[in-house]
């Protein structure tokens, strides 16, 4: 029994992947090559996949949402745990990065699952929103640029019906949102989005410490 998370040092970390993790092959070789990439750090951790396509069986999404495709590791985890007529819209910018998610889908058998949209997330979830789609997704979560998260997470809102889950990533950002020295762009912006989550009466909420610090939030 504990009174606040355990802290994981690299040795209970390993034993945590050890005896849980459950990741398919293609899912392994796509974090192995991401992970040789110089932005590999925008990458999720493996527990964390697991965790997400965990959640996308409790809550029984068949639509999902996606801001911020990066190499495809996170649409992959999910698309592996929708049913057979699920889908998921995933939006990301980068051609470069995304391409080299596709061989990874196809050899997985989800590929028809995934609708990727390339150009900025906010158009697209607007072009979602004026073609009738307020209330038709299940699930979202959101991992991209985070000065853009509250306007990514009103869509998102907007988008998921009651009832609905939204994930949002990278709230702790490595801690820097407890230090008052940091004060950049992307660590204020994070701050105001926690804050704003924190009082906010359209949702239930959880922040949870894994990865670099997952929200959940449930549409009420």
């Amino acid at each position: 029994m504990s009174s606040r998370t355990i802290v994981l040092n690299d040795a209970l970390y390993e034993y945590l992947l050890s005896v849980s993790l459950r990741e398919p092959g293609v899912l392994g070789r796509l974090r192995e090559e991401t992970a040789k990439m110089p932005e590999h750090n925008m990458q999720i951790s493996p527990e964390q996949g697991q965790f997400m396509a965990l959640l996308v069986e409790l809550t029984g999404a068949s639509k999902c949402l996606e801001v911020g495709t990066f190499t495809g590791y996170s649409a992959l985890a999910v698309a592996l745990a929708l049913p057979e007529d699920g889908t998921l819209v995933t939006c990301d910018i980068s051609e470069e990065f995304t391409s080299r998610a596709k061989p990874y889908w196809r050899e997985a058998g989800v590929a028809g699952k995934i609708d990727l949209r390339l150009g900025p997330a906010l158009e697209t979830l607007d072009a979602l929103i004026a073609d009738g789609e307020s209330g038709a997704f299940d699930f979202a979560f959101i991992d991209a640029d985070k000065v853009n998260y509250q306007g990514y997470f009103q869509r998102a809102l907007d988008l998921i019906r009651p009832g609905g889950l939204i994930l949002v990533d990278n709230v702790l950002w490595s801690g820097a949102v407890a230090d008052p020295a940091r004060g950049d762009e992307d660590t204020e912006a994070i701050r105001a989005f926690n804050q704003a989550r924190a009082g906010d009466p359209r949702i239930s909420l959880s922040l949870v410490p894994i990865g670099d610090g997952l929200t959940l939030a449930r549409k009420r």
